[in-house]
């Protein structure tokens, strides 16, 4: 199953680069582990205690006004379902809007939050090469829409798929919907036999670097298990984050890439 792309010394060494990079991102005082709050908007106009705004949603826009004594300009908010949040300060307070499935919620970042001041680092198998596997990228004849399910009970997430990775393991095959990446390329979500044990038991993330060419045509994709990633949803309760489609569950034990959080053990 190994296929090592460059010395271990260079390859050990990347990987570091990778992680220390990584647990900066989640550092940031507004990053997702500085939200300590989350509220689903409605069709009626809410104040939320201890928030700025008069919040409100028509289904395809959530709206907030200023409320008695405050100043801000009132301001809408049309988003995709499954795309990234906005923040915005309202009266010193850092909001976060986003669109969920049929509705759209807020979420506070706070620079203080506990979550955020106990973080002290993501736990991490060691790097080993011998899990950089070489898959294979199936394109489907035209995109399919895959609906998943969420960490949050009666969510539903619908992500674009341009097609299936195989991937091969211990003589047998194995095939994983993947979806578009953030930034290009492919990414998947999985679990596995770690899953609940050392590692969340809820999903993994995976992005792949894959060209144009290969997601049109198909052809061959690397696979870094080493730098399968844990979710929002396995550091805060306040995540809406996507389960893995039916299929993505890979029966061996994927000891690669980060582990369970300390904060969930």
């Amino acid at each position: 199953m190994t296929q090592t792309v460059s010395t271990p010394d260079r390859f050990a060494s990347d990987w570091e680069e990778w992680h220390d990079s990584r647990e900066r991102t989640l550092k940031d005082p507004l990053g997702w582990l500085s939200i300590n709050r989350l509220e689903w908007l409605d069709s009626e106009a809410q104040l939320f205690e201890g928030l700025p705004g008069t919040w409100w949603t028509d289904g395809e826009t959530a709206h907030v006004t200023a409320s008695d004594h405050e100043t801000f300009a009132d301001q809408t908010f049309t988003l995709h379902p499954t795309g990234a949040g906005e923040v915005v300060e309202l009266a010193g307070v850092h909001v976060e809007v986003a669109r969920r499935g049929a509705g759209y919620l807020i979420r506070i970042h706070d620079p203080e939050a506990s979550t955020l001041a106990a973080f002290r680092g993501v736990p991490a198998f060691e790097p080993d090469a011998a899990w950089q596997i070489t898959g294979r990228f199936e394109p489907y004849s035209a995109p399919r829409d895959i609906a998943v399910g969420a960490v949050a009970e009666g969510l539903e997430h619908v992500y674009v798929s341009p097609g299936d990775i195989v991937l091969e393991h211990d003589g047998a095959a194995h095939r994983l919907i993947a979806f578009n990446g953030h930034s290009g390329g492919l990414s998947i979500l999985f679990t596995d036999a770690t899953s609940g044990v050392s590692t969340y038991a809820a999903n993994r993330s995976l992005a792949i670097d894959a060209s144009d060419d290969v997601i049109q045509d198909g052809g061959d994709v690397l696979l870094d298990f080493n730098r399968a990633t844990n979710l929002p949803c396995a550091f805060i309760d306040f995540a809406t984050c996507p389960l893995p489609p039916a299929g993505n569950n890979l029966p061996f034990a994927v000891t690669a890439g980060e582990k369970t959080p300390y904060e969930r053990n």
